[in-house]
């Protein structure tokens, strides 16, 4: 049903003259006198709704400008990005049937915001009883974007053994099916040297398995960096706003490589064994609690990006997710042990009970570790380079693939399961809602099993950062 205004304003005006008109008392009179200011008081009440509602449609469309030339800001000039965010305002005007024009466009593109403001007038209807015919509005709007901000990333690397699993399938079934090693991790351990026929063929496994040319989960892990500082390269032409640092992650965090503008440097610290992010090294340990911690302090409180000195900072977290030590694993296990008992079929089976070891305290990482960083205003994206199965490894089936409830997750690392997860999950199973409770949001998360999976992982993550924008009025 549509009510019309000008009829009702006809209405009311012969009423007025009627009354006006009337000598018979002063009720009339009365009513004349006091009529009026209530009509225009209804008058302004629904015409300033109206204006109101115009208001927030339009401050909506300016926005929606806004974040639209934001994203476009390093491919044109500051003429073009303002031509660009009138032709995406006036398209989302026209849908809403709206009558209001930009008034004012600043692009700063080296203070990297864009503002801009819009007004416009709502025609009254009552009020134009007091002559009122029309309500200004106005609205004004601000936006900056981390692709167009100062910008500090730290990209942290695990360094535990696991990340010396073969990545790819094809390599991980060769491993399985070679009668010379007895573990499918490439381990830097000297104790146990690679044998045929009794004589030692390679001093640990680690070098028995590169030298069969097995591409392993680290080596993908620094393609993956790789990646990122090509993007870096390409949003920062100049090297002068965004910062690149190198972290190892085990025992402690170990700081490779300070945040740089020199994405060439970071790249030679990728490939030199002595920096410690190659697979020629790794750690007994991932302890995420003291790393997280020790992290906090290397990359300290972010801030608004608006110059060098006041960068935004963004964490880049590629792990497996599992809080472990390698001694949790082989303490009173006999030396060599692959299995510790196998069923009819032949098949690896888990013991009945693990009371008294450390199997329990062998679980992901308690999200609420990763707060030390965020709640200092960091940005946390993960990577999960995706924990393989190991089925004929009795420690990855005795810990990984046991449940939550038989870990000490909670007792031990102060855990809370996510609601809604019951406790029979496995380790295993619950390592990747671990990992995206750690993220600062869903969409900074990602899960990666392939190679290429991995590879574009790392950068698919930063891209995402980039391309989020802020509304800072």
């Amino acid at each position: 049903m549509h009510f019309d205004f000008g009829v009702f304003r006809r209405l009311i005006a012969s009423r007025m003259s009627t009354i006006a008109s009337d000598r018979s008392g002063n009720v009339a009179l009365t009513v004349a006198v006091c009529i009026i200011p209530m009509i225009l008081a209804v008058g302004a009440g629904l015409d300033y709704t109206r204006a109101y509602n115009v208001q927030s449609r339009m401050q909506s469309d300016l926005d929606a400008a806004l974040v639209a030339a934001i994203k476009e800001i390093d491919e044109y000039d500051e003429d073009e990005i303002a031509e660009k965010i009138k032709e995406w305002f006036d398209a989302q005007s026209e849908k809403q049937g709206a009558t209001y024009d930009l008034t004012e466009i600043t692009v700063d593109k080296s203070g990297h915001t864009i503002t801009a403001s819009a007004s416009g007038t709502v025609p009254t209807t009552l009020m134009t009883l007091a002559d009122i015919k029309t309500v200004p509005v106005g609205v004004i709007s601000a936006i900056e974007g981390p692709a167009t901000s100062y910008l500090e990333v730290y990209i942290v690397i695990d360094k535990s053994p696991s990340m010396l699993l073969a990545a790819t399938s094809k390599d991980q079934a060769m491993l399985r099916a070679d009668k010379n090693i007895t573990c499918e991790f490439a381990c830097h351990d000297t104790k146990d040297p690679v044998k045929k026929n009794g004589s030692v063929i390679a001093s640990t496994y680690y070098n028995y398995i590169k030298s069969l040319g097995v591409k392993l989960r680290t080596d993908v892990a620094l393609d993956a960096v790789e990646e990122v500082l090509d993007m870096v390269d390409a949003a920062d032409e100049d090297h002068a706003r965004i910062k690149v640092g190198l972290y190892s992650l085990g025992e402690t965090i170990t700081e490779v490589l300070e945040p740089t503008y020199s994405t060439s440097t970071a790249r030679k610290k990728l490939s030199d064994d002595d920096a410690g992010l190659t697979s020629a090294t790794s750690t007994t340990s991932t302890d995420f609690e003291t790393s997280l911690e020790a992290l906090q302090d290397k990359v300290g409180k972010g801030d608004d990006g608006s110059s060098a000195s006041k960068p935004l900072k963004l964490v880049l977290l590629l792990t497996d997710g599992v809080q472990s030590h390698r001694n949790w694993v082989i303490n009173d296990i006999p030396k060599g042990t692959k299995c510790i008992k196998k069923n009819a079929a032949g098949t690896c089976i888990r013991h009945t009970s693990n009371a008294g070891k450390n199997w329990g305290i062998v679980t992901p990482l308690n999200p609420d570790w990763c707060g030390y960083l965020k709640n200092d205003d960091a940005t946390v994206a993960v990577l999960y380079t995706e924990y393989l199965s190991i089925p004929d490894d009795w420690g990855y089936n005795d810990t990984l693939d046991d449940t939550m409830a038989k870990s000490r997750w909670t007792s031990t690392w102060g855990g809370t399961l996510h609601s809604g997860v019951s406790s029979s999950i496995s380790r295993h199973d619950y390592i990747p809602i671990a990992l995206q409770d750690c993220a600062s949001s869903a969409d900074l998360f990602i899960s990666a099993a392939s190679e290429d999976e991995i590879t574009a992982g790392l950068s698919t993550l930063f891209n995402q950062y980039l391309t989020s924008v802020r509304l800072t009025q």
